[in-house]
């Protein structure tokens, strides 16, 4: 009985330095492991997700997907009734022609108008030139008339010669009066041709003006009718369809969403007390609950300019109240450096453990 006693002890005691050894042995690999590893399961894997919204609202005339359907950057996913966009663009152009005549019509009016100045100027200078002539006409009646002033005194000239030049003189100041009275008129008239052909050239610009204006709604009404037909933006898969034919749907509406397949990352929110030897480029190593066993690897990108619990909708207010201190968890951004076949296996959401070695 005391020998059978004394190998149970033995025994136990084999058993328990056993298992003292493999604690300390794992505690001793957990503690190195922990001056160069930071670790974290509050991780999540993360891709673009854009939401399709179409840009003017209409009748679906024709829908092309489906949910959980591939669809390449370009492809047609869903078309709007376009009639009354396209009868905007109709009326766009006519509107666009009926300026451009206008503008015509005011460069026609403009070039009369000039042609009708240069005739008032050539006018202008004919008259002047006949008020010279007018004006040597006159002076020389008067010397004739002062002649025969002096020779009807003595007798030399006849009454009637006298008579003769005294309306000679006359007549060639009228004329003279006439010929500047006329030039007065010309004047004038030039002056009032000038200012039509200004009207004239700020109606084309007003003109010009407008068919920009014109133009402008016509590309307008034209882009709003390339919005009937609504375009995937990059390759992806749809997910979360709301929407079926015939159904009308409004601007802005969501009608679906596109998760990429460009690019995924992981984001992983590290607690602030982890973050002491964390920085870009460092090598991680991320499990995925949805493939057990299996290791993804990836780099740090980036670290977040703040705490998670500075985005939300209600970020704490530490001023106020009673405090009690939390630990922060900051947002590290983590891209897969693993072959886009393998990446291609990640779905959004994906809860992931990231391992990260630490320099």
């Amino acid at each position: 009985m005391e020998t059978n006693k004394k190998k149970k002890n033995k025994t136990f005691a084999i058993v328990l330095g056993g298992l003292v050894i493999a604690a300390a042995a794992f505690g001793i690999t957990k503690y190195i492991h922990g001056q160069h590893h930071e670790e974290t399961d509050n991780a999540q894997v993360e891709a673009d997700i854009n939401p399709i919204i179409p840009k003017v609202s209409g009748y679906v005339t024709r829908l092309s997907v489906e949910d959980n359907q591939i669809v390449k950057e370009g492809d047609t996913l869903v078309v709007l009734d376009d009639r009354d966009l396209a009868l905007k663009v109709l009326q766009a152009e006519a509107a666009l022609e009926n300026a451009k005549a206008s503008l015509a019509t005011s460069q026609a009016s403009y070039a009369t108008s000039q042609e009708n100045v240069l005739t008032s100027r050539s006018n202008t200078e004919a008259a002047d030139a006949s008020i010279e002539i007018a004006q040597v006409r006159a002076r020389r009646a008067e010397q004739d008339f002062k002649r025969y002033q002096e020779l009807i005194k003595t007798n030399s000239v006849t009454q009637q010669q006298y008579e003769q030049a005294e309306a000679e003189k006359d007549a060639a100041l009228k004329q003279l009066d006439v010929a500047r009275r006329q030039r007065e008129a010309l004047s004038r008239e030039t002056s009032a041709r000038k200012a039509q052909s200004n009207v004239s050239d700020r109606n084309i610009a007003l003109a010009q003006t407008v068919v920009k204006e014109r133009e402008a709604d016509l590309q307008f009404a034209r882009l709003q009718l390339s919005y009937s037909y609504i375009l995937a933006p990059a390759t992806g898969v749809i997910s979360r369809k709301s929407v079926q034919p015939g159904q009308y749907v409004q601007a802005g509406q969501s009608l679906f969403a596109l998760v990429t397949e460009k690019e995924k990352w992981v984001v992983a929110n590290f607690k602030e007390t982890q973050l002491d030897k964390m920085k870009a480029g460092q090598i991680v190593e991320i499990k995925v609950d949805a493939f057990p066993g299996d290791v993804f690897s990836g780099k740090v990108e980036s670290l977040s300019p703040a705490t998670g619990a500075k985005f939300s909708l209600l970020p704490a207010d530490n001023a106020s109240g009673n405090f009690v201190k939390v630990v922060q968890r900051v947002p590290v951004k983590i891209v897969l450096t693993e072959k886009a076949e393998k990446a291609a296996l990640l779905r959004a959401g994906m809860n992931v453990i990231v391992d990260v070695h630490l320099d």
